[in-house]
């Protein structure tokens, strides 16, 4: 069981806000690049972040029910990654591209989201053993 502490608190804003401006830009960033109907910003975000914290999380042996406790794993792990990658705009983009007539892309969309986010993680944890 895991206790939280009050730098925590502040440790895990701190970082959500940077991952939040973070990602913002990143995302903007690469929809300026690319202007398509598939969402490329959000989805390089949350493969990019899948794979980062993944790597940290094994490279430092953090487990999911310590997310808290350190400046590692508050301030990065659960703030800044967490802040920066976001399940619900990934949604959010599929919703719209159903709006669109795009429904077959969207399912694409999702379903490749997750799949590259999971194979990100995987690779990031096996940089991280190597």
């Amino acid at each position: 069981m895991f206790r939280m502490n009050a730098s925590d608190f502040l440790w895990v804003g701190v970082g959500g806000g940077i991952g939040s401006l973070l990602r913002w830009q990143v995302g903007a960033l690469i929809g300026r690049w690319i202007d398509a109907p598939f969402k490329f910003g959000t989805f390089f975000v949350n493969v990019s972040g899948a794979f980062v914290i993944a790597y940290i999380s094994a490279l430092l042996a953090i487990g999911w029910e310590e997310r808290f406790g350190t400046l590692i794993s508050s301030l990065v792990l659960t703030g800044v990654l967490g802040g920066y990658t976001t399940f619900s705009t990934m949604q959010l983009d599929a919703v719209q591209m159903t709006e669109g007539g795009r429904s077959a892309l969207a399912l694409v969309y999702l379903v490749t989201s997750v799949g590259a986010g999971l194979l990100a993680a995987a690779a990031g944890v096996m940089l991280a053993h190597a």
